[in-house]
């Protein structure tokens, strides 16, 4: 049973950070302008740390763009959006910090091409 109860809470956090990656890159590379993008990730990661039960002050976010050089996003640039978290295992006491110690780390990117009307502002 503990092993059922574990790999659920693994893959339901593994689906949020595929999930919260590939909403990111696309919101962000369709945004017109950096205030834009901002306002759109910080509410992407909100939704998503909701939705899926993960710790959103645990989540690691990472944007690079390629070409490299330049600002990230840039418009016609390939932006590559990464998201990670952190499982914690259920039934796992904070004594000792044991809860930290227990947890497993889930990953996912995602590629999007961003728009070539990007302006930052």
């Amino acid at each position: 049973m503990y092993l059922i109860a574990s790999l659920g809470v693994i893959q339901s956090h593994a689906l949020g950070v595929e999930s919260g990656a590939r909403h990111l890159a696309r919101a962000i590379a369709m945004a017109p302008d950096t205030a834009s993008a901002d306002a759109r990730a910080a509410a992407i990661l909100r939704t998503t740390a909701d939705e899926y039960g993960i710790d959103a002050s645990g989540m690691d976010v990472g944007f690079a763009c390629f070409p490299a050089g330049g600002e990230c996003p840039r418009a016609g640039a390939t932006m590559v959006v990464s998201v990670a978290a952190r499982v914690p295992l259920p039934l796992v006491p904070p004594v000792l910090g044991l809860d930290r110690i227990a947890s497993v780390p889930v990953s996912a990117t995602a590629v999007h091409k961003v728009s070539r009307f990007w302006r930052a502002e």
